[in-house]
């Protein structure tokens, strides 16, 4: 029955071209440089391996989701995870995941139909593949009903305010030169529906916060050929075939107008929505217990924020040639 709601659920939310994206990701996995545009996914796993060690137990049996090359895992031991499930809908990219130490076992499959059964895990992990999906509340949903009493899920999606610098220039841009505009940037998850999926889907003792990563590049035209490389092209329904050449110099131009660094290089910046849920369990500390937890450390960081009188936000700089 669960099933059966999941399917019809995903029907009447068909936002994505799954076919698209799956021959995006099929298109970067073949580049020969692929690993070069690794650096956002490698970042974000090791953050969520970050919080892996927090929880301070083993897990004897964890599920990566849309694993890529395995970027998460690569962080972690078998102190750690004692047997590994990787899940992908790309083919290539699970014959390219990288040596581990920890058993592993690779099945191809769709985020949004995993063909798994209930409460199988101990852990189920995410890196930056869940704000694909049609349906991410019923696939939270089917997370959570394989997870085991007491199993945590760890993931992380890009969230709504990612890549703004690319979407107000290109929109700028089409409205000059074009009178109007269509959206060439993907809609992603706001983080203040972030945990009301979560809660929905049933987890409990919810954590939920954002890190913004700014990457640096020469241009415009850079961003969008690393997003092409990373697999991370728009592939909404409504998405515009092509953009006319004379509009995306116009972009460019903006973008570097609005944005742009006194060195000649652009930012784009990733904002990353990091969650964390339990499938409950009578062991678990009491929902109100939890609660109260997480406003005494909300109260905190937020005095601390203020002393500081600064954004906490991460930047790199994109080393290019």
């Amino acid at each position: 029955m669960d099933a059966l709601r999941t399917a019809s659920s995903s029907a009447s939310m068909n936002v994505f071209d799954r076919s698209m994206k799956r021959k995006q990701k099929a298109w970067a996995s073949a580049l020969v440089d692929a690993d070069k545009y690794d650096y956002l996914r490698n970042e974000v796993a090791s953050r969520i391996a970050d919080r892996i060690f927090d929880v301070a137990r083993t897990f004897p049996l964890a599920l990566e989701i849309g694993c890529g090359r395995s970027h998460i895992v690569q962080n972690l031991n078998k102190e750690t995870i004692e047997t590994l499930f990787l899940v992908d809908v790309n083919e290539k990219a699970l014959r390219m995941t990288a040596e581990m130490d920890i058993p592993t076992h690779k099945v191809l499959a769709d985020e949004e139909f995993l063909p798994f059964k209930e409460n199988t895990f101990d852990l189920v992990v995410s890196n930056l593949s869940l704000h694909w999906v049609n349906d991410l509340p019923g696939s939270l949903k089917q997370i959570n009903n394989i997870l085991k009493p007491d199993g945590v899920f760890i993931g992380a999606v890009v969230g709504g305010d990612t890549l703004y610098e690319l979407r107000c220039s290109l929109q700028l841009a089409e409205l000059e030169r074009e009178g109007g505009f269509a959206p060439h940037i993907s809609p992603y998850t706001a983080v203040t529906d972030l945990g009301n999926l979560l809660g929905l889907a049933g987890f409990k003792m919810l954590t939920v916060d954002i890190d913004e990563i700014e990457v640096h590049y020469p241009d415009m035209f850079q961003v969008i050929k690393d997003l092409q490389g990373m697999g991370e092209s728009n592939c909404a329904w409504n998405r515009k075939p092509m953009l006319h050449r004379d509009t995306m110099l116009a972009a460019a131009a903006i973008y570097k107008a609005m944005y742009g660094n006194e060195d000649g290089s652009v930012p784009a910046t990733f904002q990353i929505l990091y969650m964390i849920g339990w499938k409950h369990h009578d062991s678990q500390v009491s929902e109100s217990k939890h609660e109260s937890c997480l406003l005494l450390a909300k109260s905190f960081f937020i005095n601390l924020y203020e002393k500081a009188n600064k954004r906490f936000t991460w930047k790199f700089l994109y080393e290019w040639l």
